[in-house]
């Protein structure tokens, strides 16, 4: 397993990431989601296909997130958009790139194309969830819950086995963060991936991203066993075959 290796982005603040470089080659970018990292089966098996295939590879994790420094309640889509452009210079450079956003990280995916369109060449979305923050959590959130994140800044939202500090500050940076008015025209190969069983996600914020491409070839793949993570070996096996076919379009 490669080294993970940390990126000083300011005097505070340090990004654990995962990296290798081949020769100026095209570079698969990981973006993880939302209290997630880098330790799961899928950036494992991205790494794994980019040696294989000798492309390079990044993946990092957000301030507050995995081993990187910060404190998750201080985190914010636009932070971790800004972390993720500031890595992207420093690591890919100038190089092409696809990227891959698991859920959260289709959001902070999407984020990327004002800065890095021309370089951009696929985007793979995993139970893509743009926009999450108000539409699947803030809105159903009851009167109570809301009073109570307001009044104290932070409300613990219990999810199964989890328990999320949802900061209000992170739900209103969310509002200044939308993308799905946003038209984006890269002629690029765009394709989601989403499990029909997700219950984290519906199914139609895949469509939601698609909708945004005007230009692009665009797919839509749905997993009827799947779940939100998509991290099972069979899965996992079935989007590298996706991703490939990405990477044949672009090399």
């Amino acid at each position: 397993m490669n080294k993970f290796k940390y990126l000083k982005i300011s005097n505070t603040k340090k990004i654990r990431y995962l990296s290798q470089n081949y020769n100026n080659n095209l570079y698969i970018i990981f973006l993880h989601g939302f209290m997630s990292d880098l330790e799961g089966d899928k950036p494992k098996t991205f790494l794994k296909y980019c040696k294989k295939q000798k492309l390079g590879f990044l993946g990092l994790e957000y301030s507050g997130h995995g081993k990187s420094s910060g404190k998750f309640t201080h985190g914010n889509i636009s932070k971790w958009s800004k972390e993720i452009q500031i890595t992207i210079k420093k690591i890919v450079k100038k190089n092409n790139f696809i990227l891959v956003g698991s859920s959260m990280g289709s959001w902070l995916s999407l984020n990327q194309f004002k800065y890095f369109k021309k370089q951009i060449k696929g985007f793979l979305g995993i139970g893509s969830a743009p926009e999450f923050l108000e539409r699947l959590m803030w809105k159903k959130f009851t009167k109570k819950m809301k009073k109570e994140t307001i009044k104290k800044k932070i409300y613990n939202l219990k999810h199964g086995d989890y328990e999320y500090p949802i900061s209000y500050q992170l739900i209103k940076d969310g509002r200044k963060n939308k993308v799905l008015n946003k038209k984006i025209n890269s002629k690029i190969q765009v394709t989601m991936i989403h499990g029909r069983k997700d219950e984290v996600v519906p199914v139609v914020y895949s469509r939601k991203v698609l909708g945004l491409f005007s230009k692009a070839k665009k797919k839509l793949i749905i997993f009827n066993n799947g779940d939100h993570s998509l991290s099972s070996k069979k899965n996992l096996k079935k989007i590298i075959t996706e991703l490939d076919k990405i990477v044949s379009n672009v090399i």
